[in-house]
């Protein structure tokens, strides 16, 4: 079987934690704006993102847009080449990438 090295390429990637739900979302989909009105919807955003994991939009999901891939709370997410965003486990990521 051919053997391959992965090319040098920079990344950037944020880690999702409890503390970082909003900057992990704004990296992936832009900013939000949270007032008043839809605080509390963004209270039951985090939530369910702790309980449940944060869809990530990827390359590989169908025509119909739904994600198929979740990031959990330590997972770091990953902006790739082309601009797409994937979910990483923290130990595939350190065995993976170096700090710039």
């Amino acid at each position: 079987m051919p053997m391959f090295t992965k090319k040098p390429v920079m990344i950037e990637a944020v880690q999702l934690t409890e503390r970082t739900i909003r900057k992990a979302y704004e990296f992936v989909h832009g900013p939000v704006h949270v007032t008043g009105h839809n605080e509390r919807y963004w209270d039951d955003y985090e939530a369910a993102v702790r309980s449940e994991g944060m869809n990530i939009p990827t390359l590989e999901d169908g025509p119909d847009g739904r994600a198929k891939h979740v990031a959990s709370i330590g997972d770091w997410i990953i902006k790739g080449v082309q601009g797409e965003f994937y979910p990483c486990k923290p130990d595939i990521f350190e065995a993976t990438y170096d700090a710039a």
